[in-house]
């Protein structure tokens, strides 16, 4: 029965919609808790290390933020590998004399799969800059976390590799929670128009709230 759902295209939609709406509601947390570097360094530090005691004593130190991490995991593999087959099926069942008569879409749209790629790197990074310390600039500093975006977004490379990142973030959700909505059966004609502002809405304010933090650290307000 799963297999016969994976191997649908509806149930590959599925998986994307599910697995998106939860990649977004962890975005929405993490952009609130990335605001917490305007309070300073003590506020922002003591955030980070009650992510890692969250949870206790019921669960023993970090087990709440592994059981987040692998969960974001599965649902990013998921999110992609759901993406590239429908995309795979789609050029397969598109006629040949077809090839350069592209429909006409919204740029976010035509974007969707470069922006996936983009945001793909991007995690790798930001995990290998910001997690494990592998590429951060100057010297990764274990327990301060506030030091690290610091250095991290006083640098060119940081701060162009942030901005582009999330603009595709943006972009991608914009378009994503409105076909998410679509094929999870919550759009109508009476409702798409609200659920298209919920969107732009969503997508503006992440956009906005993740690169606020390289901005503040550009201009000297985070220092």
């Amino acid at each position: 029965m799963t297999r016969t759902v994976w191997d649908s295209s509806v149930g590959k939609k599925t998986v994307m919609a599910v697995s998106g709406l939860i990649m977004l509601m962890y975005l929405v947390v993490h952009m609130l808790g990335n605001l917490k570097i305007f309070f300073g360094s003590d506020e922002f530090n003591h955030y980070a290390h009650w992510l890692r005691t969250l949870g206790e004593p019921f669960l023993h130190y970090e087990w709440a933020l592994w059981i987040i991490r692998v969960v974001l995991v599965v649902a990013v593999v998921a999110h992609a590998t759901a993406a590239y087959q429908l995309s795979r099926r789609d050029i397969r069942a598109r006629p040949s004399k077809y090839v350069h008569k592209k429909a006409r879409a919204s740029y976010a749209t035509r974007t969707m799969r470069w922006g996936g790629i983009i945001l793909g790197l991007f995690i790798v990074w930001h995990i290998l800059d910001l997690t494990t310390g592998t590429v951060h600039p100057d010297g990764f500093q274990s327990g301060h976390p506030y030091q690290n975006v610091i250095d991290t977004f006083s640098t060119w490379y940081g701060d162009t590799i942030y901005i582009v990142a999330m603009l595709a973030l943006g972009l991608h959700i914009r378009h994503g929670f409105w076909s998410a909505a679509q094929t999870l059966g919550a759009g109508s004609r009476s409702r798409d128009r609200a659920l298209k502002t919920i969107a732009n809405v969503l997508a503006l304010v992440l956009t906005v709230g993740f690169l606020s933090v390289p901005v503040g650290v550009m201009t000297g307000l985070v220092s």
